[in-house]
């Protein structure tokens, strides 16, 4: 268990901001109780049902809002494509790096069938490249969401029911992204990640140059938990998966399977999901019940952004 605690209390470094957002909410809006109790109930019910998934493969635009200080921080149109490339592949489970899922794990890897693409069009119904760009005065950001307004220093989000909001920003120190799950207000909605952990060029730096803390991000984004259930280092916590191990809390950097917690031997954490806290380039996998919540969300609280498409490679 000393080896777990260590493990954990340095994965905290990898800076997920999520459940702070999550508890802020459950705190201080009722409404945003009522739709997550709402939300639980259709994601209970798709749990304990034998029916399939909806058809096809989902497309959901996307408009990345870069705000930034220096010219560094205005990252490319190169290193954004980068991360709509990293996030299609993960999703689909076409990541070439899924080769490093354990034989013991490899039935559970599911595909969500989800596409991203920026988007052509604006609110406004001009065209655009998915792209904004907006200086900002301030050095760094918080999970207070104060990137998501231009009253503060951000760029006010588009319309949440069309689109997926990525904010990419200079985030504070040793905090890499958050998400709002769904049911959250529509002004604040989407995903924010730091400008050095975003995509696979330009300035994303090791070891989050994978493009996978936007992937992680996404993933709560859809109603997807901590595979560890966000109990410290405890065994009773739940990300209300099925087949996602019982484990003590989050691991970092590179483990090596296996890597054994809250008696779930043989085979130990499933390290290697995405919802852990692993390096980029170890986290390599969704499962099929994670896939099926992510659709749960996209059938409830998620069901007007999209749009049903075949799917391709």
């Amino acid at each position: 268990m000393a080896d777990n605690q260590q493990t954990s209390s340095a994965a905290v470094c990898r800076g997920c901001g999520t459940m702070q957002v999550h508890h802020r909410l459950l705190d201080s809006d009722p409404d945003y109780v009522r739709r997550q109790a709402q939300l639980e109930e259709l994601a209970y019910r798709a749990r304990r049902s034998s029916a399939p998934l909806r058809e096809g493969c989902t497309r959901i635009p996307v408009v990345v809002h870069v705000v930034y200080q220096t010219s560094e921080q205005n990252i490319s149109r190169e290193q954004v494509d980068s991360q709509i490339a990293v996030l299609n592949r993960d999703f689909r489970q076409q990541n070439p790096d899924r080769e490093q899922i354990p034989e013991a794990f490899i039935e559970l890897a599911g595909d969500a069938r989800l596409q991203f693409a920026l988007a052509t069009v604006d609110p406004d119904g001009n065209p655009t490249e998915g792209i904004t760009r907006t200086q900002t005065p301030h050095d760094s950001f918080d999970v207070d969401d104060s990137v998501k307004s231009s009253a503060s220093g951000g760029q006010d989000a588009w319309p949440a029911d069309r689109y997926l909001n990525i904010w990419v920003c200079q985030l504070r120190a040793g905090l890499l992204g958050y998400a709002q799950f769904p049911g959250g207000p529509a002004v604040t909605d989407g995903v924010v990640i730091t400008y050095t952990a975003f995509g696979t060029t330009g300035t994303a730096r090791a070891p989050s140059n994978f493009g996978r803390t936007t992937t992680h991000e996404v993933g709560h984004w859809l109603n997807l938990r901590h595979i560890w259930g966000d109990d410290g280092d405890g065994c009773s916590g739940s990300d209300f998966v099925d087949d996602t191990p019982n484990q003590a809390g989050p691991n970092s950097g590179k483990p090596t399977f296996p890597s054994i917690s809250c008696d779930n031997g043989p085979n130990g954490d499933m390290f290697m999901n995405f919802m852990d806290y692993v390096d980029d380039d170890t986290m390599v996998m969704f499962t099929r019940g994670q896939v099926q919540r992510m659709q749960a969300a996209l059938d409830g609280a998620r069901s007007s952004i999209g749009e049903e498409v075949a799917c391709t490679s």
